[in-house]
């Protein structure tokens, strides 16, 4: 409910830490906002078509907004992890173990350091955001 801070203070615990699992570490990062519009994309260019990246930096943590042309393929095997949400498109992620996973406006996927490699791949486009 919106306005309802009490239901906040209950997830995350009288002292700001979740109650379940281990909390996550977001060190010394003030309370801020990103105008995405307002940040400069670099341009990356893939095997085939090109990723457009915002960028922020939050301590150990970054952060972006990142917008594939249509036709886009990495030009890459990743192993870094990431927390990773479609905005809007079609992703498929390429396995290294040789699976494909398809995700849609509204999903996310997430995989921690050096667990498995992916690369990206999109024929209509995709736009995403993606903590890492």
């Amino acid at each position: 409910m919106a306005g309802d801070f009490g239901s906040v203070r209950r997830a995350c615990g009288r002292d700001g830490h979740q109650l379940i699992g281990h909390p996550m570490q977001l060190a010394q990062i003030p309370f801020g906002t990103v105008d995405w519009s307002a940040v400069e994309p670099t341009v990356h260019p893939g095997e085939t078509g090109t990723a457009f990246w915002r960028t922020q930096q939050f301590g150990e943590v970054r952060v972006r907004m990142v917008e594939y042309s249509a036709g886009y393929r990495a030009d890459h095997w990743c192993s870094k992890g990431h927390i990773l949400l479609v905005l809007e498109g079609i992703l498929d992620t390429e396995l290294a173990d040789g699976r494909t996973v398809r995700l849609t406006a509204g999903m996310s996927y997430q995989v921690a350091d050096e667990t498995m490699a992916h690369r990206s791949t999109t024929v209509e486009g995709a736009r995403l955001f993606i903590v890492d």
